[in-house]
């Protein structure tokens, strides 16, 4: 945090605080390439300088916090590709002052992904692993990333596209232990009812309850969901009593298999003042939504 700027909790109450857009999406558009299992994390190590690119990018586009390229930044995501564990560590805390580099005048929050980020394949969107990978793995898994970003000075730990209440439980109670301010965000869906859920099924509003006592959770709320989802996940992020973060994908839809986006993009400027009213204190944009978006957005809500 820059000297003499408020803590990145009293800015919630001052009003709403703009988050960047999709970092990888920014890399992509600048002809890096994000299809490896790394994905953003590669650049950690080999084009540092894209990364501070990108976050300077959104920074000019008016965001006010940028996130960190850890989201796929693990020790063993690493190990998979031939880097050891101090070099791992090196990487992921360096996130950090990449993002304070680009960012200038602002807030970073380092990004915690869910365990299957790790995996790449996909199942960050089903949470089909919490059936064998219980809460105390999952802590296990979350701690070491989530001291390293906090040692490196993040203002506050992103833990982002949540897709089951079991890693909502694991990341709670890790924050809790740590003493970390951190912001809760699922990735959700709506059924039939117009119920928010998470992937795995969940209604939503019990797992943002479970957030409501603890004391280092700064926000709760959704992103990497379509916008269409966003009205009823604000309802259901309300319960907790803490501030509310949107920032969802464009409208498309992530192809694990083929590796790839379809469907068109559908994020409108216009539907950032009516989050606001409902609540919501951080607004940003998630996959495919790139500077131009942002700044629309920022217009219509400053």
């Amino acid at each position: 945090m820059i000297v003499g700027m408020p803590s990145f909790a009293d800015a919630l109450t001052a009003g709403p605080v703009v988050l960047d857009g999709g970092l990888s999406t920014e890399l992509e558009a600048r002809g890096h390439d994000v299809s490896s299992a790394l994905w953003s994390a590669r650049l950690l190590r080999d084009d540092p300088a894209a990364i501070v690119a990108a976050h300077a990018a959104f920074a000019a586009a008016g965001a006010q916090v940028a996130t960190t390229a850890s989201y796929q930044a693990t020790v063993d995501g690493f190990a998979a590709v031939g880097v050891d564990a101090g070099e791992a560590r090196r990487l992921i805390a360096s996130s950090v002052a990449l993002a304070r580099e680009g960012q200038g005048a602002g807030w970073v929050a380092g990004s915690v992904g869910p365990y299957g980020a790790m995996l790449a394949d996909g199942s960050e969107y089903t949470g089909a692993y919490v059936g064998s990978v219980g809460v105390a793995a999952l802590r296990g898994f979350h701690r070491p990333r989530m001291t390293l970003l906090a040692e490196a000075g993040a203002d506050v730990l992103a833990c982002e596209t949540v897709p089951a209440a079991a890693e909502a439980e694991a990341l709670l109670a890790e924050a809790d232990a740590l003493g970390l301010p951190i912001w809760l965000s699922l990735t959700t869906v709506v059924d039939d009812a117009g119920v928010a859920r998470t992937r795995r099924g969940e209604r939503a509003a019990d797992v943002f309850a479970m957030a409501a006592d603890v004391d280092a959770v700064v926000a709760v709320g959704v992103n990497c969901t379509l916008p269409a989802a966003v009205p009823p996940s604000l309802g259901a992020a309300a319960v907790s009593g803490k501030p509310v973060v949107v920032y969802p994908n464009s409208g498309e839809a992530w192809d694990a298999e083929a590796r790839r986006w379809t469907g068109s993009p559908g994020i409108s400027p216009d539907v950032g003042p009516t989050w606001v009213a409902a609540g919501a204190r951080l607004v940003g944009g998630c996959c495919r939504v790139r500077p131009a978006d942002i700044a629309a957005l920022a217009a219509t809500i400053s």
